[in-house]
């Protein structure tokens, strides 16, 4: 049955259902790289007093040996969410030895793109799987875009919600059927509306020179010697700059089913690429990416929101959907916020949770490639001039004002925000921002030198900073506050703990190998041929 956004929210208001709103989880995956006291990429291994990369629950790698990713639990609660992460990088400041954590999604000064060191996960198969994996990475589209940092917000909608909704809608099949189709829905909303999120959260507008070549230059305004910018860009790190390849362009994945989903995302890490081909998988006994497939795995697949399941051992993230249907998303596209030490703030968290609830309440008609064409020209044109007045995105066939579009959206989202501060405070006598979090976005749509992107510029050019001086001052102010400040929720005996545990984890899938890493990749691989 086909039910208004109107009427939704007129049903989700009343006392029987308000509640239903609760209990929206969100966990955090935040990447920073790793820079010395000059501001150069650290050169130094994973410190040993983050134990072990590979099974540490809170402290990681991804591309680089430099590039730390913090990983906090899921949580119910966007304050105690934001706890743990400033906690993760509390300690992670009090050890490490004469480095500081890079508070930008754009690199710092890199003066020798080779000398990146690609992370490692010692000697098992899975490890050697993890670092083989980022060596194709780096043939593939080398290593320069790979070291820009991100942040990985994963939410999962609660289940008394999707429950609401199915009852309201008339639905008759699994729940999980529905909620799966559901989730679909939101996510092709996502790539219609999710431009919102660069547009606001974009902090990326300048890099420093070295991250790209010279060829690419041209259309760069520069500050002093080392900065590049672009007058009207929200977020750099989410164009295509950095890519020496793109391979994946002309990769199509279905987002109209879950099952079009799974089976699109099987068929690209089967399909032979010509252009990887070339590489050579294993040359003079040294491999040089995992296969020549358009995709290596799944995860390779660069995508701003993606459906996600918790896999079993072993298991493929789309075996895991197909089994089990979709738990949660993960959006892809925030930009680390350089004003916060944790890269994100509490009120970020709650306009996210707002805007992701009225994806999920909107209308989602099935996508053509073409509107997906479309839906990318948009996203392009917010992260590469969003800041541009009288910015056009097309919507429904019609170029509209970019502004016009993001008020329109954002007043219904204020809609959502009051319904989940209702839904909290009648359960919970604390007070709620939602609300609060989405006015202040809308008070900033038609004020976009006040965005994250348009603060980012400002201070630089008034203050004559380039780019490294700007963020390289961050780095060491937030070191300060992190070191003169307890931990809110763990504590340093919790991190030694994880330290011990997590090494001890490694040496246990070390030892219980029994195959060479070669049958090991001919079995995984096997397995991914007859599914």
């Amino acid at each position: 049955m086909n039910v208004t956004f109107e009427s939704l929210i007129s049903k989700l208001s009343e006392p029987s259902n308000i509640q239903s709103l609760n209990g929206i989880t969100r966990g955090i995956e935040r990447e920073c790289l790793r820079v010395n006291e000059a501001g150069d990429l650290s050169q130094n291994d994973h410190p040993a007093a983050f134990g072990s990369a590979l099974s540490h629950q809170h402290i990681t790698t991804d591309y680089s040996e430099s590039l730390l990713e913090f990983i906090t639990p899921v949580s119910d609660s966007a304050a105690t969410a934001q706890q743990q992460l400033s906690d993760i990088h509390r300690h992670v400041v009090k050890n490490l030895d004469g480095e500081l954590f890079w508070p930008s999604s754009m690199p710092c000064q890199v003066n020798n793109v080779d000398a990146i060191p690609l992370a490692k996960y010692g000697i098992s198969n899975t490890g050697k799987m993890k670092h083989t994996y980022r060596i194709g990475l780096k043939h593939r589209y080398g290593s320069s875009m790979q070291i820009i940092s991100g942040l990985h917000y994963n939410v999962s909608l609660p289940v008394p919600f999707w429950q609401t909704l199915y009852d309201l809608k008339g639905e008759t099949g699994e729940l999980q059927d529905f909620i799966s189709h559901s989730y679909m829905g939101l996510i092709r909303n996502f790539y219609r509306f999710g431009w919102l999120v660069p547009y606001l959260f974009g902090a990326s507008p300048a890099l420093n020179r070295s991250f790209l070549p010279i060829e690419k230059q041209t259309p760069f305004s520069s500050i002093g010697e080392n900065t590049l910018y672009m007058p009207y860009a929200t977020s750099l790190r989410m164009s295509d700059l950095g890519y020496t390849n793109n391979a994946q362009d002309d990769l199509v994945i279905c987002h109209n089913t879950l099952d079009n989903y799974t089976d699109s995302l099987k068929k690209a890490i089967k399909t032979k690429a010509p252009e990887f081909a070339n590489i050579g998988i294993k040359v003079d006994g040294e491999y040089r990416q995992l296969n020549d497939n358009v995709l290596q795995i799944e995860n390779e697949l660069y995508a701003p929101i993606r459906p996600k399941r918790v896999a079993k051992a072993n298991e493929k993230p789309s075996e895991a959907l197909a089994a089990r249907g979709i738990e949660y998303i993960e959006i892809r596209s925030l930009d680390v916020n350089p004003f916060t030490a944790t890269g994100i703030t509490t009120a970020q968290m709650s306009v996210l949770d707002s805007l992701l609830v009225w994806m999920a309440l909107q209308p989602s008609a099935p996508m053509t490639a073409d509107e997906m064409a479309v839906c990318r020209d948009n996203s392009t044109k917010v992260v590469m001039e969003g800041r541009k007045p009288g910015l056009t995105l097309e919507l429904n066939g019609k170029q509209q004002v970019l502004t016009d579009i993001a008020s329109d959206v954002l007043a219904q989202v204020q809609q959502v925000a009051q319904l989940l501060d209702g839904a909290q405070l009648a359960t919970d006598t604390a007070a709620s921002n939602f609300a609060d979090a989405v006015s202040e976005q809308q008070a900033l749509v038609c004020d976009p030198q006040a965005l994250l992107s348009g603060q980012v510029l400002t201070i630089m050019k008034e203050q004559g900073l380039e780019h490294n001086d700007f963020i390289l001052n961050l780095a060491n102010k937030y070191k300060a506050e992190l070191l003169a400040t307890d931990y809110g929720h763990w504590n340093d005996v919790y991190f030694a703990q994880m330290q011990q545990q997590s090494v001890a984890q490694q040496q246990q899938i070390e030892a219980a190998d029994t195959l060479d890493f070669d049958a090991f990749l001919n079995e995984y691989f096997s397995e991914t041929k007859n599914s």
